[in-house]
């Protein structure tokens, strides 16, 4: 092994010196070069505008993105709608109390209103049984719709003059001996025809029954003869008349006869008149009495009563019911009664379950509320009745609730947001719905984190 020598080391640090010496050179030629500069520069051009371009595609995204974000529309809430929306409500169903006594009938019509709330023309019960029972004094109330037929006579009119003869006049013996109700009748007396019908009807007396309708048709064979042409052209094949004052059990009808017979009886003014009376005063007699005594009582404003097997009344009344605009019209029977007071108060009773089986059923009270509102920016607020509402129904028909909401952006609290609909038959009551707490805007650090697009 032989040692280094010293001037190799020298002359290689020389070489290492002198290459880089060249190399410098070198690149201070090439700095040198025109052709190298303008390369150069070039390159400094292209990543200066790049660097412009990312910056400024950086700014337009930002400039573009604040404007839009916050000024992007804001979406409707969300709303959740209870169960109240489609509620069906319905009043306290109502049973009418149907007489238990005799056989019995009820017609119950009204306004256009009342056929809205029941859903019918008519209301029509009926209870103890249907075939034809004697009607007693009741009869007189054909006997007179009979004469009338035949001597019309408008109700302001006393109507042609009876003069009463000794025939006439036995009559009031021949129903004395029998029981039957009477009033005086001497021979020769004179009266009018609304006179005589008032002592028939209102009194009950039998022996004007007889005398007005002999007078009215020349006998009684043609008197009947009359009736029965009368009860056929009113299509009453349940009733039979054998004479015109009800002391035969053999003058019959049905509970349905009687309802139709009430109905002609009451629309014929004169009559309807002198059976709403409760007193009257006629020639030759003085001061009659109804034998009816519950007129005037629950609206009832007629017609007869009847008393020979059983206890019997036909009735009608006018009923005014609170919220229904004209009174109900209401006629009635009870055919074999037990007695007159059991008769009475089954009358009353049934009248009085009539009338409550109309109700004011409350629909909603104010601020219950129908819906709740939410949006993603956690604003809440409810939707609620702006008002009590109630209506008017009969029994448990249904009412049917419908809601209609607007799309709701932003309200303050108070504001109408839509409606709720009830409908009780052709009945329709309308409630506003208004907004209970305020929705408003997101503010501009919700709309910049959460994007334009969440607040659609």
């Amino acid at each position: 092994m032989t040692a280094e020598d010293p001037s190799d080391a020298f002359a290689d640090l020389s070489a290492l010196l002198a290459q880089g010496e060249a190399e410098r050179d070198g690149r201070l030629a090439r700095a040198a070069d025109p052709a190298v500069i303008a390369m150069t520069r070039r390159r400094r051009t292209r990543r200066r505008i790049v660097a412009a371009s990312v910056v400024g595609v950086v700014v337009a995204i930002i400039a573009t993105y604040i404007p839009v974000a916050l000024s992007a529309p804001t979406a409707a809430a969300t709303v959740d709608i209870t169960g109240k929306s489609s509620a069906v409500l319905r009043g306290t169903p109502v049973v009418l109390n149907i007489p238990g006594v005799g056989e019995s009938a009820v017609s119950v019509t009204g306004s256009p209103q009342f056929e809205a709330l029941t859903g019918t023309k008519e209301i029509v019960a009926s209870g103890g049984g249907s075939g034809a029972k004697s009607i007693a004094s009741i009869s007189k109330l054909i006997t007179a719709l009979v004469v009338l037929g035949a001597k019309p006579l408008a109700a302001t009119d006393s109507g042609p003059t009876i003069t009463f003869s000794k025939a006439d006049s036995d009559l009031y013996d021949k129903y004395y001996v029998m029981g039957a109700s009477i009033q005086p009748m001497k021979t020769g007396s004179r009266m009018s025809l609304h006179d005589a019908l008032t002592t028939m009807l209102v009194a009950s007396a039998c022996n004007y029954a007889d005398a007005v309708s002999t007078w009215a048709f020349g006998s009684q064979a043609n008197f009947l003869a009359a009736t029965r042409k009368w009860l056929a052209a009113h299509g009453l094949s349940g009733t039979k008349m054998v004479e015109p004052t009800g002391v035969s059990a053999q003058n019959v009808s049905t509970p349905t006869d009687m309802i139709a017979i009430g109905r002609l009886a009451m629309a014929n003014p004169l009559v309807a008149s002198i059976v709403g009376s409760s007193v009257a005063s006629v020639a030759n007699i003085g001061t009659v009495v109804n034998t009816n005594d519950l007129l005037g009582v629950k609206g009832i404003n007629g017609i007869k009563t009847g008393t020979l097997v059983g206890s019997n009344l036909l009735y009608s009344a006018s009923l005014p019911v609170a919220g229904i605009t004209d009174p109900l019209t209401v006629v009635g029977v009870v055919l074999g009664g037990d007695d007159r007071s059991s008769v009475d108060g089954a009358t009353q009773a049934l009248i009085s379950s009539i009338e409550s089986g109309f109700q004011k059923l409350e629909l909603t009270k104010q601020d219950v509320v129908f819906a709740t509102v939410s949006t993603p920016w956690k604003d809440t607020a409810k939707i609620v009745a702006g008002e009590n509402a109630f209506v008017l129904t009969w029994s448990n028909n249904p009412i049917k609730a419908t809601v209609s909401i607007d799309p709701i952006t932003t309200a303050k609290s108070g504001t109408k947001v839509g409606t709720v609909t009830y409908q009780a038959g052709n009945e329709k009551v309308v409630v506003p719905l208004v907004l209970k707490g305020s929705i408003t805007e997101p503010d501009a650090w919700w709309k910049l984190s959460h994007g334009p697009g969440t607040a659609k």
